[in-house]
């Protein structure tokens, strides 16, 4: 009878470790998911922002509007100090591609958003060295108006 009952409590060891470890890779699913779905929300922001700046390239501000209404949840996209908004023609500042001339037809519209995605599974921050995982989504759309040149 003292065989049984030692035996029982190794089961219950057993399962009490499984069970930390099935809760741990789950919420490891739940962050990889949440990441995700925060990168797909900059990225569909990212394209909303090169879809308008390919008609209108040299209204900075409205593109950036565009990209910062264009979701607020997960990530509140018009908090500028969380989410950082990149854009460039040609791989060159937008403000100094439009200040050259360079905003016209036929030129690339390149516009990253990136955002830092906080951890919040314990353990994770001390492996990787680092409390965030940076997202970052770039999105180039061909400039089709206004023609300039001859």
């Amino acid at each position: 009878m003292k065989h049984i009952k030692s035996e029982r409590g190794q089961s219950l060891v057993e399962l009490a470790i499984s069970i930390l470890i099935l809760i741990y890779l789950l919420a490891g699913a739940v962050e990889f998911g949440m990441a995700f779905f925060q990168f797909v929300q900059l990225r569909d922001a990212a394209q909303e922002g090169a879809l308008y700046g390919s008609m209108n390239p040299s209204q900075v501000s409205a593109i950036e509007g565009r990209i910062r209404g264009a979701s607020n949840s997960p990530i509140d996209l018009s908090d500028p100090s969380q989410v950082l908004i990149d854009l460039k023609i040609d791989g060159v500042p937008i403000n100094t591609a439009i200040a050259n001339g360079d905003a016209c037809e036929g030129a690339g519209l390149e516009v990253a958003v990136s955002f830092k995605h906080q951890i919040f599974m314990p353990f994770i921050p001390e492996l990787i060295g680092r409390p965030d995982i940076p997202l970052n989504a770039t999105v180039t759309d061909t400039i089709l108006s206004p023609i300039c040149g001859p």
